[in-house]
């Protein structure tokens, strides 16, 4: 296995499995932190000090398989181009801060593109696992297990009173970010979810965007996740999150069944125009395009538009970024060349589906 089928399809294998609640949460992510006891940190550690967890893990994980996870393929940053290194962000398989380093900096990934390890990032290690749906008590336990395959062969810093020892401050103790990727256009068309973020900020949360800490809230897709990580066991910080990704679940249902019961033709003008606006636009801008697939997304979750799948749409929000629509061209594009082609792409894939 190669680089080549990570960053040639836009849909993740797991990604076509149905999840709980999938009609507002689109997944669930467990991400631990961890460093090597032995090891200076990634942040002050020098290139020649990198090299040994660089090795370590390429040697002992690289064709590797564990439990459902299968094969591994272990990618250098410094062998990838600009381009891949952007379609591997837009996947959520690296995170941004990874593609702009370049001292002994790699990622592992499972064939499934369930599990990715992203080595000497901010950490030594940051494991993520996805999955499809609201699902944390199945992350979390999925999680330890594939922490525990790991820990076989690595000693990692641990303090007995501080927990796991982290570069930054906010992630000393559990280590673990838990956070549910959530479709919320009601309660922003609504404007209720502005009177709700600063109430789950109270509660130890955080609201983000798509890409996490400074991104925004592209097509009304909120990343809810633990601030705390010191002080609280693992499962206290998911049964938490739990609560809230529930109580904002029935808010955002509800939210959307005032829309139909009180507004129902301003919001089916507002889904048939989206639907339009993908369908025959010749040029279109991310932000626009992310707009109409939300509110298309949201014109087949309330049953107004039926021959079309959600699926297609997760895929669309992923291959209309950047990354891939150059990936795809096999060349740089300027704005306007990226505009002009993520319209025709949407044009053929609507297209398709509807054939």
């Amino acid at each position: 296995m190669s680089l080549q089928p990570f960053i040639n399809e836009a849909i993740s294998p797991w990604m076509k499995e149905d999840g709980p609640d999938n009609d507002i949460v689109m997944s669930t992510r467990i991400r631990l932190a961890r460093n090597f006891e032995q090891f200076p940190f990634p942040i002050v550690a020098e290139e020649e000090e990198l090299q040994p967890v660089f090795d370590l893990i390429k040697n002992q994980y690289h064709h590797e398989s564990f439990n459902q996870y299968q094969d591994f393929e272990f990618v250098s940053m410094a062998d990838l181009k600009p381009i891949e290194k952007s379609v591997l962000v837009e996947k959520h398989l690296i995170s941004p801060y990874l593609a702009e380093k370049t001292k002994k900096t790699g990622v592992l990934i499972s064939k499934n593109e369930q599990v990715s390890v992203m080595i000497n990032e901010e950490d030594h290690i940051r494991m993520q696992l996805y999955f499809p749906g609201l699902q944390l008590e199945r992350a979390i336990t999925q999680a330890f297990a594939f922490d525990d395959w790991l820990e076989e062969k690595i000693d990692y810093a641990f303090d007995e009173t501080r927990g796991y020892l982290t570069s930054c401050p906010t992630n000393v103790g559990t280590g673990m970010r838990a956070s549910v990727m959530m479709h919320l256009p009601a309660l922003t068309l609504s404007q209720k979810i502005n009177k709700m973020v600063p109430a789950i900020n109270q509660l130890g949360l955080v609201v983000r965007g798509i890409y996490g800490e400074g991104s925004e809230a592209i097509g009304n897709i909120f990343q809810i996740s633990n601030q705390v990580t010191l002080g609280k066991s693992e499962l206290d910080i998911i049964e938490d999150l739990q609560s809230v990704v529930e109580k904002l679940i029935e808010q955002e249902r509800h939210a959307r069944q005032l829309l139909v019961e009180q507004s129902k033709l301003r919001l089916e003008d507002r889904i048939f125009r989206s639907y339009g606006t993908l369908k025959y636009s010749r040029i279109i801008e991310s932000k626009e395009a992310a707009t109409c697939l939300s509110d298309l997304r949201l014109g087949i979750d309330v049953g107004y538009i039926s021959h079309i799948s959600k699926t297609i749409l997760n895929e669309l929000m992923i291959l209309t970024q950047p990354g891939f629509l150059q990936q795809y061209a096999q060349e740089t594009l300027t704005p306007k060349q990226r505009d002009i082609r993520r319209a025709s792409i949407i044009r053929e894939r609507l297209n398709l589906e509807e054939g």
